[in-house]
């Protein structure tokens, strides 16, 4: 069977903010200060900005800073936070992924309370962590064969195996998990900029530098529609690498649509679209996405973690319906 080439068209950049909208901006730029065997340099920022009436200058709600460094296993070995929050000194020693997560949580239950922007971002260092190296490729033609060799056999062999069955894409069988691993025309992917040039406010100030480098950046645009009872939700998710010759190219990139009652917080509607996905089995994850509808924004979170776990979902998909539990928050900020 001949499965169709995955998406590979950009939906950047953002559009324009509109009158009476909250829009939360975040990013982490991944670089490798040491060389390629050093240890990672990962610098988040989020923002929240309320955009009371069209064409006026935005209003900062909240926002914060993290930097952050890391070993290949994915040890954090030194981070420091602005503002910085009670606490952030437990994360150096934990390892990136679902246990970090969880460290979060109890480390810093004050930001999960008031779903502060920081810590979004703080919660996006798993994800990056698993997926950065990915910016290698764009500077070494070999780099897949030049990880084996790091690694050795045995290491690699574990490593791959890994991945079976993490998400969708990589179910046992798919084209992800067999050998190559990455697909031939990845680098046809063109990033765009998330920035707008017709709205310069649209985004925080990213960490642009030279060399290779990995970013992920999230846009969440709230409003509220009194009158028809919903909040309306505008997402985009993207992971991208800087080329070589200047640009850069995605591996992953995700609109998500979605509405909820504004007295409830019921979830009525979510509509995914994959704009560029690495696997052609990739786009089959949005189906499952319907399983939310119904269910509560608040608890968007855990019920992620229900109903898509695995190859029920995809990750980086995931990740961006789980954002969604800090919606109630931003309504709280504009009074809607």
């Amino acid at each position: 069977m001949t499965l169709p080439p995955p998406p590979r068209s950009t939906a950047n950049p953002a559009p324009v903010r509109v009158a009476g909208s909250v829009r939360r901006t975040s990013s982490i730029d991944v670089s490798w200060p040491d060389g390629v065997e050093g240890q990672r340099l990962f610098v988040g920022a989020a923002r929240d900005l309320w955009t009371p009436a069209a064409g006026a200058e935005g209003l900062t709600l909240a926002q914060g800073r993290f930097e952050a460094r890391m070993t290949e296993d994915k040890t954090i070995t030194a981070i420091a936070a602005d503002p910085a929050p009670a606490g952030i000194e437990q994360l150096v020693g934990a390892r990136a992924g679902g246990h970090l997560r969880m460290l979060l949580r109890e480390a810093l239950p004050d930001l999960v309370a008031r779903a502060d922007p920081l810590y979004l971002v703080l919660d996006d260092l798993s994800g990056t962590a698993l997926v950065s190296a990915f910016a290698w490729s764009q500077w070494y033609p070999d780099w897949a064969e030049r990880l084996r060799q790091r690694l050795g056999e045995e290491q690699h062999a574990a490593l791959m195996a890994q991945r079976v069955n993490v998400c969708w894409g990589l179910q046992e069988g798919n084209s992800g998990v067999r050998p190559g691993g990455v697909p031939e025309d990845v680098a046809s992917a063109d990033a765009g900029d998330v920035r707008n040039p017709s709205d310069p406010q649209g985004w925080h100030a990213l960490s642009d530098h030279a060399g290779a480098g990995f970013r992920r950046v999230r846009r969440i645009d709230v409003t509220c529609d009194a009158a028809a009872g919903v909040i309306r939700i505008d997402s985009a998710f993207q992971d991208s690498a800087a080329k070589v010759d200047g640009g850069r190219v995605a591996i992953h990139e995700y609109l998500l649509r979605a509405t909820a009652d504004i007295a409830t917080l019921e979830v009525l509607s979510i509509v995914p679209e994959a704009r560029i996905l690495p696997f052609s089995e990739c786009p089959g994850a949005v189906a499952n996405t319907q399983r939310l509808v119904g269910r509560k924004l608040g608890a968007i979170r855990e019920e992620v973690l229900a109903q898509l776990r695995g190859p029920e979902g995809c990750t980086h998909l995931n990740d961006a319906l789980r954002a969604l539990a800090d919606v109630p928050a931003l309504v709280r900020q504009i009074g809607g």
